[in-house]
């Protein structure tokens, strides 16, 4: 830094660099990685009730007991998912809890 030189304070969002430099795009990352996390999310609820029908579909086809696999394969689809959810966001819930008390 220069004698005279004006610098703004960093910002809350501001991290700093192997240099000691003022850098933005570290908190902007964990963004983009926690806007990814989500996206995952719906990924995992669509894949978990279409593997839970195909999979009953499957079944059904197989054992001649035509709704009966479906119904189950569909239902433990959507348990399955929603675990998945409860466990993929529970850091989230977590920290935003922790921001409360703070």
């Amino acid at each position: 830094m220069y004698q005279g030189q004006v610098v703004e304070a960093p910002g809350p969002d501001a991290g700093f660099d192997l240099n000691g430099k003022i850098c933005y795009a570290a908190f902007d990352m964990d963004k983009r990685l926690a806007a990814l996390g989500l996206l995952g999310v719906g990924f995992f609820v669509a894949g978990s009730i279409i593997l839970g029908v195909v999979g009953g579909r499957w079944l059904d086809t197989r054992f001649g007991s035509e709704p009966l696999w479906l119904i189950v394969g569909l239902l433990l689809g959507v348990v399955v998912a929603f675990y998945g959810v409860y466990t993929m966001l529970r850091p989230f819930l977590d920290n935003k809890q922790n921001k409360g008390n703070s």
